[in-house]
């Protein structure tokens, strides 16, 4: 992915220099949060409780690092996509802001540790990553290459759509009435358009920047496999429960995120009216 020399978003809030005062756990609890990374909708039931205390200045890295000029970069793309595709709709695209953090950190949604995965709070609008998290994903779920992270972050900003379209809201309340497994299944659908959205992102900005190189499309096609509840399931538990899936299989998820991308068509990514997955 020739992605260096490309435009980045302004839009990245770097926090690793911040630490909030209590910190425990940690990714090397990855199998135990297996199941829960992608969350990307509310992360409010998982906050520890009550918050944490202020965030103290902890020693900040160079801000012009390579990895941070990569997630501005990739931001950067999915803002020219999104942008785009709103304004061929009359549209405004309200851009989400990107927080790099470091072992945890404290969003509008609660406080978080970085063993939950990427994620996007609504409340602030904002995506917020553990860069160590692509270790993990090359390491611990094989799933190596900079195209794969930058799937990750273009399926969180996928969730972000979803909020400035009212899906999400629209999923949260219906999941009120709902019994648990029927509110798992609205779960993954609201996943799989998010992941048929990265996909979206993936067609338009090989058409802006013409940026991609042999393998990186499997790159990301064996990131969103490495994440299917099946196979998250298999590795964490020795089993495969398919009605406590909330995210869908790895199948389903390679197969929303080809849609995209082949059709580069938000419209193609209407899950939630979908016979089949």
């Amino acid at each position: 992915m020739r992605w260096q020399g490309g435009g980045r978003s302004s839009n990245v809030e770097d926090r690793r220099g911040m630490r909030p005062g209590l910190v425990g756990g940690g990714l090397g609890a990855v199998v135990l949060a297996l199941v829960g990374m992608f969350l990307g909708v509310d992360l409010g039931p998982i906050a520890g409780g009550g918050g944490a205390p202020p965030e103290a200045p902890a020693g900040a890295p160079p801000a012009e690092d390579e990895k941070a000029q990569f997630v501005a970069t990739v931001l950067g793309s999915t803002e020219e996509t999104w942008n785009g595709i709103f304004a061929q709709n009359g549209q405004d695209y309200p851009e989400p802001t990107l927080v790099l953090f470091t072992g945890a950190v404290q969003s509008a949604c609660g406080f978080a540790q970085a063993a939950v995965g990427p994620f996007y709070c609504p409340t602030d609008g904002k995506v917020y990553i553990d860069l160590q998290f692509y270790e993990d994903l090359r390491s611990q779920l094989g799933a190596p290459g900079d195209f794969a992270q930058a799937y990750v972050i273009a399926h969180e900003v996928g969730h972000h759509v979803q909020n400035l379209t009212g899906v999400s809201d629209q999923v949260h309340q219906a999941r009120q009435r709902m019994s648990e497994a029927e509110g798992n299944a609205m779960s993954v659908r609201l996943e799989l358009q998010a992941d048929c959205y990265a996909g979206v992102w993936g067609n338009h900005s090989q058409r802006q920047r013409q940026w991609l190189e042999t393998g990186d499309v499997e790159e990301a096609l064996n990131a969103a496999s490495a994440i299917g509840d099946d196979r998250l399931q298999k590795q964490a538990q020795g089993q495969v429960v398919p009605e406590s899936f909330t995210h869908g299989s790895s199948a389903q998820r390679v197969r929303w995120f080809q849609r995209g991308f082949q059709s580069g068509d938000p419209a193609q990514c209407n899950t939630f009216d979908a016979a089949t997955l």
